[in-house]
């Protein structure tokens, strides 16, 4: 499968790298593809890894992920072009935060969400939230001792939140699904909360499990 992952920080670099050791070609969209560490990174990747810009990487992808800053993220679907996502599904791994007051906060939340904004920047694409509530160090293969969490995921696809449970069971995810993409509203606020334990205790290797009567997948 062709894959573009929108976005060259750690998320973007850790799911390219995810998606290329797993045989997929995947192409790290970004607006300086030349940057030095961009070209570090792909150095220690295979052959089916490779950067592009914004637009040339979702024209490639037959999926795509969305893994920006969310202050970056609606120039980063304009710079992508919305046309070059038309008809695709697409994994929203963007979460509202930023810092107010001195301190990392939800910017969103109650009544709308990312997941929704992405939803309506891509009118034509199929959006499904994933990858939000867990640090990029957990991202592939998650080892835990408690056993491996779950994965939530939104959407209003049921097709794309289908073929993206395929993906996270290959990414070692056991996967809930928890509704529309209104249900991005219950979403982000995990990934606050994640990151807050991380900021208070410094633990960055956590996740969460939802514990049922019988297995779930």
């Amino acid at each position: 499968m062709r894959v573009a992952v929108l976005g060259s920080g750690i998320v973007g670099k850790t799911l390219a790298a995810g998606f290329a050791a797993r045989g997929h070609e995947a192409v790290m969209g970004s607006r300086t593809p030349d940057r030095a560490d961009i070209t570090d990174w792909l150095a220690g990747q295979g052959p089916t890894a490779r950067a592009a810009s914004l637009s040339e990487a979702a024209a490639f992808g037959e999926l795509a992920v969305l893994a920006t800053r969310w202050d970056g993220t609606k120039s980063a679907i304009d710079l992508t072009g919305p046309e070059h996502l038309a008809g695709k599904v697409v994994i929203d791994a963007t979460n509202p935060m930023g810092m107010r007051d001195g301190r990392l906060r939800l910017l969103l939340g109650f009544d709308e969400s990312a997941g929704e904004w992405v939803q309506q920047w891509l009118p034509d694409s199929k959006v499904v939230k994933a990858f939000n509530s867990v640090s990029y160090a957990l991202m592939i293969d998650p080892d835990l001792p408690g056993g491996p969490p779950d994965m939530f995921i939104a959407g209003d696809d049921g097709q794309a939140k289908a073929h993206v449970t395929t993906i996270l069971h290959d990414f070692g995810w056991p996967v809930i699904d928890a509704g529309d993409i209104t249900a991005s509203r219950l979403l982000e606020p995990l990934a606050m909360l994640h990151a807050d334990y991380w900021v208070r205790t410094g633990e960055l290797l956590h996740a969460f499990r939802m514990l049922m009567p019988t297995p779930h997948q």
